[in-house]
């Protein structure tokens, strides 16, 4: 069983993540790969330094993501760009971490762009979208991140809408007022009626 998981900034994706792999799934976080990559000696960098220049790399070597972020967000040929350098790259590294799992385990592939990516629907079996409130993903950001509420916005307003995202999901968590314990409970649900299924 392969499921997608996804949901917007500030939904909870990250803490169902974990509550999937507390239930016995092997979860591949694609986000957590692209930081790999864009870390201090990471295999993206020569091709992100040859297209946007060394200026993109902070004083630690690393890309520096707050920059990239401003030119990818106001120029969207700058973002099919970078999206062309890592793409491909973070594929490859998924496929290997995916082909890990044991035989029967459910694979959890976490992806914060699923629904706009326009072709992970076709890879899995299933897709969980967490969903709250808009302005609880904007509190959620602020006291996690320390960004400012308008730069919470602008970021969510790139991102695909809670319509989008629940129209192609199997099953969505409504993660609003949700106590931790509950919330592992829904994603508990979720697994067994999936693996179930899977099994059947």
């Amino acid at each position: 069983m392969r499921i997608g998981l996804t949901g917007g900034i500030g939904s909870g994706k990250s803490t169902v993540a974990r509550a999937c792999a507390a239930q016995g799934a092997l979860v591949v976080d694609t986000d957590a790969l692209a930081h790999a990559l864009t870390a201090p000696g990471g295999a993206a960098l020569p091709a992100i330094v040859a297209a946007f220049g060394p200026d993109m790399l902070g004083p630690d070597g690393a890309m520096d993501r707050a920059r990239m972020r401003a030119l990818v967000f106001s120029h969207p040929a700058e973002r099919a760009r970078l999206e062309g350098i890592l793409h491909p790259m973070i594929g490859a590294l998924t496929r290997e971490a995916a082909a890990r799992a044991a035989p029967g385990q459910i694979v959890v592939f976490d992806v914060p762009l699923l629904t706009e990516s326009g072709t992970w629907r076709q890879r899995v079996d299933r897709v969980l979208v967490v969903d709250c409130p808009v302005e609880t993903q904007v509190a959620r950001v602020v006291a996690r991140s320390g960004w400012e509420p308008d730069a919470v916005r602008r970021t969510i307003a790139q991102q695909a809408t809670r319509a989008q995202r629940r129209a192609i999901a199997d099953a969505v968590i409504w993660n609003e007022g949700l106590a931790p314990d509950a919330l592992e409970r829904a994603v508990a649900r979720v697994l067994a009626a999936w693996g179930a299924h899977a099994r059947a």
